[in-house]
């Protein structure tokens, strides 16, 4: 029996030591961004992969900008939709995780009241991540690296990645890189082809109200928030977001 559970363990530990391996080995070089602009993206890889599944070509527009060329009402609009915290927190902001938790558990309990489950208080709520939790530098890690798939070892690699894209490169250049990669529509990507696609102008003349409306949609700009298919409640969210961006602290410093 002792030989058994002896085996088993170094099985066991193999695969750990092997996985741990695995996962230095193809570990992402953050620290290449601080000068260098990712060419691809995961988010764009996926996309073009769904493209080619339907029989379709893919698209992408795409023009990378410095951060000084994208509106400030743009930056300001994308911080209050977003991650009203970023110029302060170190990745995570924990406030907004216990409040999505906290959402969560109500949403819970009020579906329950509402299918007249008795044992409504029994349900053992799971925390909305998508919902106002998620960081920017978190959105980042993993539009740049990682699948859609929702996992704990999928959250354990963009927890990581986060870390180091805190570490190595300025809350500026996390933001540059955000706005330059992050998905607008279909085969739409950065502040840019945004700008141009929805408002026929550069990305840096954009006023304060075209800017919240493009970051209303950041959170599906494809279906949920597509101004096509749903403009009330794009408006909607444009509305809050205006509210809101007077009040975004802006990340200081250079870089």
């Amino acid at each position: 029996m002792r030989r058994v559970l002896k085996i088993s363990f170094l099985v066991v530990a193999g695969l750990l030591i092997g996985w741990l391996v695995y996962e230095v080995i193809t570990f992402p070089n953050v620290r290449r961004l601080q000068t260098e602009n990712p060419a691809t993206t995961a988010m764009i890889e996926t996309r073009a992969q769904e493209a080619r599944a339907d029989g379709k070509q893919p698209l992408r527009v795409q023009t990378w900008v410095p951060l000084e060329r994208i509106s400030p009402n743009l930056q300001r609009a994308v911080l209050a939709g977003e991650d009203s915290n970023f110029a302060t927190h170190h990745g995570f902001d924990y406030k907004a995780i216990q409040h999505a938790w906290e959402e969560a558990q109500r949403e819970a309990e009020r579906e329950a009241r509402e299918e007249h489950d008795d044992n409504s208080s029994l349900i053992p709520p799971m925390p909305d991540f998508k919902r106002g939790a998620s960081t920017i530098t978190q959105q980042l890690a993993k539009n740049l690296y990682l699948t859609t798939e929702r996992s704990f070892i999928r959250k354990g690699r963009e927890a990581v990645i986060t870390y180091f894209l805190e570490k190595n490169l300025t809350k500026k250049r996390i933001l540059e890189i955000y706005l330059n990669v992050i998905e607008w529509g279909d085969g739409i990507y950065g502040a840019e082809a945004a700008a141009q696609t929805y408002f026929h102008k550069p990305a840096a003349n954009l006023s304060a109200r075209e800017a919240a409306f493009l970051a209303a949609m950041i959170p599906n700009p494809r279906t949920v928030f597509n101004p096509q298919q749903n403009p009330k409640r794009v408006a909607r969210r444009q509305r809050i977001i205006l509210r809101g961006m007077p009040f975004v602290q802006m990340p200081q410093g250079t870089g």
